[in-house]
Order: structure tokens, then sequence, then C-alpha cells
């Protein structure tokens, strides 16, 4: 008996040590930027910094409302705040919130593509505006559509992808259709018709191209609830842009509801509004919004939505998902970044 004891403290022994010996890369644990920041949009600028831009949201009662803040990190870890992109909020589409913001960089400016709306909005709209630096201020130039405008009820949540000939297609909607236009060379503008790209249970695409594919994220479900939010990843992919968008059943999106990418975890739910980046390694991060389900609510009453990242793993057949299609809650080695 004794020596069956001895071999097991040993083990343990061993064990305690091996934990030890882990030396995590960029160590992280969910969340990595508190206490809120919703419906993600980011992008790396030229001084090798990720910008991040968020939601209109309450934090607190000393700092008030943000109106889009913006977060930088050079390794998508440790976090600081910036400010706001807008030092006047946007009226021209009355008292209305900012949305969802979308961050691209062309024509040596960065666009910043936003929805104006209130629940249960009957025309909200999608408007633009510029700056000559990621940290703003951003100058508002109006509106580019309405729902009214393009005849698609609850326009929100705009995603540009630029095309490697420098077309510029912008993919929107919120449980009304997913659809694509084509914007102008200047980006102020769109050009054509609408392409009905994914049916009534999405909403924040997000596009990335990968080994002959492109891979349209999307978020399903209920996103402002508290601890009663649903809110989770999907994912279609096509040969097209504009599609048709498969999922893993080999079903059209338009008549289905996606594949999971990541849902609920133990203690964060209602996950999803992601944004994707990859790291030095090639390593694909996505980066987006959870719910503690203990802490769910901010001061005004509003669902507390603070950052999370997660490694995206492809499995055998190039699908992506996060590690058993949930958020990480215990430390996790982070993406890497070669120092500049």
């Amino acid at each position: 008996m004794k020596k069956i004891l001895v071999i097991l403290m040993l083990l343990v022994l061993a064990g305690c040590e091996i934990k030890e010996e882990v030396d995590f890369n960029n160590p992280y644990t969910n969340p990595v930027f508190k206490p809120v920041i919703a419906d993600p949009s980011i992008i790396k600028a030229d001084d090798g910094y990720f910008y991040v831009y968020a939601t209109e949201d309450f934090w607190d009662y000393d700092s008030g409302v943000h109106n889009v803040a913006i977060i930088r990190s050079k390794n998508l870890v440790d976090w600081e705040f910036v400010g706001d992109a807008f030092t006047e909020k946007p009226d021209w589409n009355g008292l209305a919130y900012i949305w969802a913001p979308d961050i691209q960089y062309f024509n040596d400016t960065y666009y910043l593509y936003y929805s104006l709306s209130i629940w249960d909005d009957p025309n909200p709209a999608i408007g633009v505006a510029t700056s000559s630096s990621p940290s703003g201020p951003f100058v508002d130039q109006g509106k580019l559509f309405s729902s009214n405008d393009v005849e698609v009820g609850n326009s929100i949540d705009p995603f540009v992808f630029i095309t490697e000939d420098n077309e510029k297609w912008m993919f929107w909607g919120s449980f009304r259709g997913i659809y694509a236009i084509k914007l102008s060379e200047d980006g102020l503008s769109t050009v054509g018709e609408k392409v009905h790209i994914a049916g009534n249970s999405f909403e924040a695409s997000y596009i990335v191209e990968k080994d002959g594919y492109y891979y349209l994220f999307t978020s399903t479900g209920h996103c402002c609830s508290g601890a009663e939010s649903t809110y989770n990843v999907r994912i279609a992919r096509s040969t097209s842009l504009l599609g048709p968008y498969i999922d893993k059943t080999g079903r059209d999106i338009i008549h289905s509801d996606g594949s999971l990418v990541v849902g609920d975890g133990n203690q964060y739910i209602g996950v999803g509004h992601n944004a994707i980046v990859i790291d030095d390694n090639g390593d694909y991060w996505i980066i987006y919004h959870g719910i503690d389900k203990d802490d769910p609510y901010l001061g005004n009453g509003a669902t507390r939505r603070p950052l999370m990242i997660d490694k995206i793993i492809w499995d055998a057949l190039g699908w992506p998902q996060t590690k058993n299609f949930m958020p990480s809650e215990i430390e996790t080695e982070g993406p890497y970044f070669e120092e500049e």
C-alpha cells in the first residue's frame, strides 16, 4: 500500500512539474478587453498596431458613452484605449445609435462604415466616415444607403471585401437576408444592383479568402439579452465571392442555418460578430465579443460584451472552428508576432 501511495505522489509531482514547465508564447485569458467592445472590427496600421473599433456603448458612469471606441494592441492580447472615432455623433438618421462599424484602408485613407439604427427601427441606414489616421477623428461623409433605398429591411452590419483587382463589395444585413453590392472606387457610393447572399438567419458578415474558397462568417441568435443571449458564429463557403455559399451539409445558406464555428462556453456565452486576423505564423485568430454569465449587464442595463480572441482550427476538410466549438476560458497560448 505504501508503495502505491509513493507512486501516486510521484505521478502527482511529475504532473505539477510538467504544468510548471509550460511557457506560453504571448499568453492570454479571455476576455482580453473589458468592460465592453461589441461587434469588433479590426485593421493593422502602418505603425504596427492593430486597431479595433466597436459599437457605440456606455462603459461606466465616469467615462459615459463612447461613440465607436477605438482600442489598439501589437499582439492582440494587451490592449489600450485610444479614444472615440467620432467627436460629434452623426445625426443624419435622427436619434440613432452607431452600431457595428467596419474599418477599411484604401486610397491612402481609413474608411469607417457604420450603421445608424435604434431597436425596431423601420428604416436603419449605413453611412461612412473617413480619416487620415487609424485613431481618428473620423469625418462623417453621410449616408451610403438606407433600408428603404435598397429595399432590404434592417440594413445594418456593413462589411467591405476588397478583391485583388481592387473591387470593393459591401456585404450587409441583419435577419432580413444578407446582401452584397459593389462600391464606387472612392468607396462613397454604390454601383449596380444588390446580390442575395444568405437567408434570414444571419447578421454580421465577414469574409476570408483561403485555399480557393471564400469563407463567409456570420452570427445568428439573440445578441443582446444578457445571460439569456444565444448568439453564435456560423460558416459557409463558396468558390465565388458572390456565392452560392454552402454549409458543411452541402446546403446553400439562403436556405440553411450554416455550420457552427464557436458557440457557448461554460462561462462565456452569446459569442459572435467576429473579425479574423492572421498572425506571423500563419495561424488564423477569431476576434469577437462574448458575455460573462455572471456579469451580463453594463450599468445602464445594456448587455456587457467584452472582447474575446481564439485560435481557429481548420479541420481535414478545410472548415474552421475554435477548439471544441467553444471560447477558451483558461490561460492559453496567444498569437505570434515578430518584434518590429
